[in-house]
Formats: C-alpha cells, structure tokens, sequence
C-alpha cells in the first residue's frame, strides 16, 4: 500500500501499477465523496499546505477539499500574500513551510522542474500541481480516473487530444500515463502549437482535428494558453475556431457515444462551442468530482507510504 516515491511528481516517475492503485483508491474515495458524510479519519494529525505561485480553481480548491474531507489540518499560500513578494526564495520559502511539521506540500509553479528541484531539498512530500509546461499529473489522473469509470479499462482505448498542445502540461501527462496503461493517443493542434518531439512520447501527431477524432472512444479539448504566448501563433480566434474547435460535426466522427473531456476552464466558443461543452456525451463536470476522489486518492497513498516508513 502506498507510493513508491514519498513525492508525485509526474506520471514519468509512476510504474502502470501505481497509476491503477491510485484510479481504484479513487473508486473508494469518491464512494466517500457521494455519502452523506463526507468526513474520514485518513489524514488525521497530518499537516498538508498548498504553494501555489500560479492562479488556479479547480485544481487548487479540490486539493484543499480534499485534505479537509479527509481530517487534515490544512493551509494555503499564494505569492499574493506570503514573503514571496518580499523576495523571498523558492527554496527558503519551501524549507520554512517543511519546518514547521508538514507532512504534504502541493504546489504549482511557472518553472518546469520546480517541484523536482525541491522534493530531495525537503522532508515533507511534494505533489507538483502544475509546473510550467512540463506535467500536471493529478490531472491526466481524474481524465483516466474517468475514463476508467465509463469503461472499466483504459488499455485498448483510441484517445484523441485536441488544441494548444505546445503549452499543455496536461497534454504530456496523458500521453504518458494514457500510453502506460495500453490507450492509443491521437492528437491534433495548430502546427504552430505542436511542440517537437511530440509524437517520440508515443502518440500520434496528426494533420488535422477531425483525423484525430476519428474513431476515438474519448476526445479531450485543450485551452488556448493566451497567457503563456509571447505572440500569436494563429492568425485570430475566429480562425482558430473555425479549423481546431471540437465542433458537433468533429464529434461525430468519433465513435458512438465517444465522451467529451476537457480540463477546464474552457474558452466556450474557442475549442468548443457552448452546445458541445453541454452535450449529453460531455464528462466535463463529472471531471470535477473526480478530481477531488482523485487527490483525496493521491493523498492517501502517500500518506500511507509515510506511515510505513516511520514505523519501519
């Protein structure tokens, strides 16, 4: 039971088998989420605080229900408000939040590699919740967690990943962990937003949208980072719609019932029309709720990867 690592900080350091015990600890997490109590004793005495230098929603609202559902004393910094604006280091900000009892920090970061430079530099667990555009694993982890849900398997299913894949961390992390469990991985985007090196992860690039949907069980939408563009890489947001949106003509071309995906939050109109995000085949908002089952999951592996260390 547990992590091998003491940190997640990608799906490149998690085996097949450690991605499985965190999909079916998230069946049982989320059957606590869905109870009327949604209280467990799983992080009880435990310190869990989340360091987030970039803005975010979802990912960091369900991290801090997450460990509150699950009886953790629990904090949160943001540069905003912390000495950080004081010009205070990552390391030193890092090392002083470890000094102070904690067992798990959660932290995104702008810079690639952020929670790999501070994980061996701490006691406590890093989670990375996003850095740069390098990974973002719990996410890739509730798209799969859902997936496996829908279908009771991941192996052997056509995925098709579509939009800003040149600054989609969540687009790396589901290729590897979608490739590990035996998916096959299609995706498609402006050829100026297609990172090179892409298809060597082990997906295929394709020429276009509607290539990579074709057939595929699950097709996921990805969020045009404007924020990350230092210049435009297509010509308007009127083009880009017209040639890379999910539209329902795209849809179709998947398979029957095929579910839409997408992490959220969405550019509506963008990569995909009102109409498609709303669908009856979209899972967008059931993503959600598992994403908390999820890092409630994720939580409690390390957790108990810890424990068994203390009382080796």
């Amino acid at each position: 039971m547990g992590l091998k690592s003491k940190d997640l900080l990608g799906l490149k350091q998690l085996s097949a088998e450690e991605i499985m015990e965190i999909l079916d600890t998230a069946k049982m997490m989320k059957m606590v989420l869905t109870s009327g109590n949604k209280k467990t004793s799983h992080l009880q005495g435990k310190s869990v605080v989340t360091l987030f230098y970039e803005n975010s929603t979802r990912t960091r609202l369900s991290f801090e229900l997450a460990s509150k559902y699950m009886g953790s004393a629990s904090a949160n910094i943001t540069t905003s408000g912390s000495s950080v604006n004081k010009g205070e280091s990552l390391l030193d900000t890092a090392r002083t939040i470890d000094m102070m009892a904690t067992d798990i920090i959660i932290m995104r970061h702008s810079q690639s590699g952020a929670p790999h430079y501070l994980a061996p530099r701490v006691k406590a667990s890093i989670v990375n919740a996003g850095d740069g555009m390098n990974e973002h694993p719990t996410q890739a982890l509730l798209d799969m967690f859902t997936l496996y849900e829908k279908y009771g398997h991941i192996d052997g299913l056509k995925v098709a990943i579509c939009g800003d894949l040149y600054h989609s961390r969540v687009v790396r992390s589901n290729v590897i962990g979608l490739t590990k469990l035996g998916a096959t991985v299609s995706v498609a985007g402006p050829r100026t937003m297609v990172p090179v090196g892409l298809d060597k992860m082990g997906c295929t690039v394709c020429k276009s949208v509607s290539e990579a949907v074709k057939d595929a069980d699950a097709v996921m939408g990805l969020r045009v980072q404007l924020e990350r563009q230092q210049k435009s890489l297509f010509p308007s947001v009127a083009e880009y719609s017209r040639f890379y949106s999910i539209s329902e003509d795209v849809l179709k071309l998947a398979k029957p019932g095929a579910y839409l995906l997408h992490p959220g939050p969405c550019n509506h109109g963008v990569e995909l029309p009102t109409c498609v995000y709303d669908c009856d085949q979209s899972v967008i908002n059931e993503q959600v709720t598992n994403g908390v089952a999820v890092r409630m999951a994720v939580l409690y592996l390390l957790m108990a990867r810890r424990n068994q260390n203390e009382n080796n």
